[in-house]
């Protein structure tokens, strides 16, 4: 690891990165995967959004659009029509963590079960060392 011009680590603090624990953080919470991953097919509305990011309330959706354009990941572009058309589209920075983050859903998905099944397990051997 190469030092900063002001003398700490490049991830360090004073160095004018975001650490990779917030980094990753702020992509992974609130619905940020599917947004990533549906602005990277192309400019989307935030109606298509909103039907493309499940469990995340409109609310929710707007600020995580919010901090994803704040990072870099994001870019939004208004229209001057009645009412505004808004549309989204990844940055080459939110391409490049395209494949990364179809990886990770892709095993999501591949392992929900098996999830579900170490949960009931677990839950039932807690049950079984309390009740005793």
């Amino acid at each position: 690891m190469t030092a900063s011009p002001g003398g700490g680590s490049p991830d360090g603090p004073g160095s004018g990165s975001i650490p990779a624990r917030d980094l990753l953080d702020r992509v992974s919470g609130h619905g940020a995967i599917q947004v990533i991953l549906a602005a990277s097919d192309g400019p989307i509305r935030f109606t298509d959004l909103e039907r493309a990011v499940e469990g995340v309330s409109r609310r929710m959706l707007t600020l995580t659009l919010r901090h994803l354009e704040r990072d870099g990941l994001l870019e939004r572009r208004v229209y001057p029509t009645v009412p505004p058309e808004v549309e989204y589209r990844a940055t080459p920075m939110a391409l490049e963590l395209r494949e990364a983050l179809l990886t990770l859903t892709d095993w999501a998905r591949r392992h929900g079960a098996g999830v579900a099944s170490a949960h009931r397990s677990y839950d039932a051997r807690q049950s079984a060392a309390t009740s005793t």
